[in-house]
């Protein structure tokens, strides 16, 4: 997840109408898939010229954009997530879309490709990720007839208090829930020795840690365990990259017995990835699914971002755009899951899956948030280990 240590002050206003979110993403080059499904070259976004353009009209007109975070639509998790919603839209409803691939991580680039997607057309333009906050609200004054879409974000000047205008839509995810899932799926599978890596401590990544390891007890719990039967070393490695020190970690806790870790920040990912194909074991995916990333990604511990971005396009065409609000999308919503026809689960069934997913949806199952939680005392609970947890033994790992 990508989010720098700022994001942590804004976690109290934004409880009051919305959930914080936005896992980090990794950055890939690749081909951009037309609506001809056909694939073509993708040159960068520039000031001086157009990416390629994805559309089946030869028309030079887009109405639906993306903007790519800096990466591109096939980096296997929040651009390509994104993407596939507004493709499979575009696609079914015979609509022009393209995307745009920014020069640079910065504001001014981000706006600049903005202005070359308003300029070819664009009247929908998806943001994914919290890197827009800032640009999609300059944007929103600027084209008040266009409609955005900002993905695990929420448009404010630079001073974290939202303000989202009537031609803006934010869109944020349960993530609690999504880990949750993971959790109870990977101990209902045998697993009992796990472990949590997080990229930086920011809510959304907070959540997911506070889902896994609730899942993991309710899993527990039903199946019967003994008060510390299940191990969870628990960390943040301070950022979102891929390195050796985050190798070395992962690789340090496989040999120490973890059989499973919940990789929970971006490219941290493929550390642990190339960890567990050296030790055999097992990784636990994010965001998207992972599965193809390494045959060790057991399940993805998932945002159901395409089902969103065509369900918010959706509403657009059917003149019902939710201009001016925010919403968290959890299971009622379909909006977290995991990804059963690919998860490689031996014991863990569908009809498991079903089950557990139904008493989410239900409400029949109480999943604490890094804002909800607290301990006996009644102080809010600063990281996982102070969870109300019997059957799980949480180690906080410096």
């Amino acid at each position: 997840m990508k989010l720098f240590k700022k994001a942590l002050s804004i976690a109290l206003a934004m409880t009051l109408v919305f959930s914080l979110a936005a896992c980090g993403s990794k950055n890939n080059n690749g081909n951009n898939t037309g609506s001809t499904g056909e694939a073509t070259p993708t040159p960068e976004a520039t000031t001086e010229a157009t990416p390629e353009a994805t559309d089946n009209s030869g028309s030079d007109t887009y109405e639906i954009a993306l903007i790519t975070d800096i990466g591109t639509i096939d980096d296997k998790s929040f651009n390509q997530g994104s993407w596939e919603g507004v493709e499979a839209y575009a696609k079914e409803n015979n609509k022009t879309y393209k995307y745009y691939k920014p020069t640079e991580k910065s504001d001014e680039a981000y706006l600049t490709s903005i202005d070359l997607a308003v300029k070819a057309g664009a009247k929908l333009i998806v943001c994914p990720g919290y890197l827009f906050e800032v640009p999609v609200h300059t944007a929103q004054t600027k084209y008040p007839d266009v409609k955005f879409i900002i993905l695990d974000g929420v448009p404010h000047a630079g001073d974290y208090t939202p303000d989202i205008a009537s031609n803006s839509y934010s869109i944020f995810y349960a993530e609690q829930e999504a880990g949750f899932l993971a959790g109870y799926a990977i101990v209902k599978e045998g697993n009992t020795k796990l472990g949590f890596m997080g990229g930086i401590a920011v809510p959304a990544v907070i959540r997911y840690g506070y889902g896994f390891v609730q899942g993991a007890e309710y899993a527990a719990k039903e199946l019967g365990l003994a008060a510390g039967s299940v191990d969870v070393k628990y960390t943040y490695v301070g950022n979102f990259d891929a390195t050796p020190d985050n190798q070395a970690k992962a690789a340090s806790w496989y040999n120490e017995g973890t059989e499973v870790i919940f990789a929970c920040g971006g490219a941290v990912g493929n550390s642990v990835m190339k960890a567990a194909e050296a030790a055999g074991t097992k990784v636990i995916g994010v965001d998207v699914d992972q599965s193809t990333e390494s045959d060790t990604v057991i399940t993805s511990s998932m945002k159901n971002l395409k089902k969103s971005v065509y369900d918010a396009l959706a509403t657009y065409y059917a003149n019902a755009f939710p201009g001016g609000t925010s919403v968290t999308l959890d299971a009622t919503t379909e909006g977290v899951e995991l990804p059963m026809d690919t998860s490689k689960f031996t014991k863990f069934t569908a009809d498991d899956y079903a089950a557990i997913y139904d008493k989410i949806v239900k409400k029949e199952v109480t999943i604490l948030n890094d804002t909800t939680a607290v301990g006996s005392d009644g102080a809010a609970i600063a990281d996982a280990s102070g969870l109300p947890v019997e059957s799980v033994k949480v180690e906080v790992v410096k």
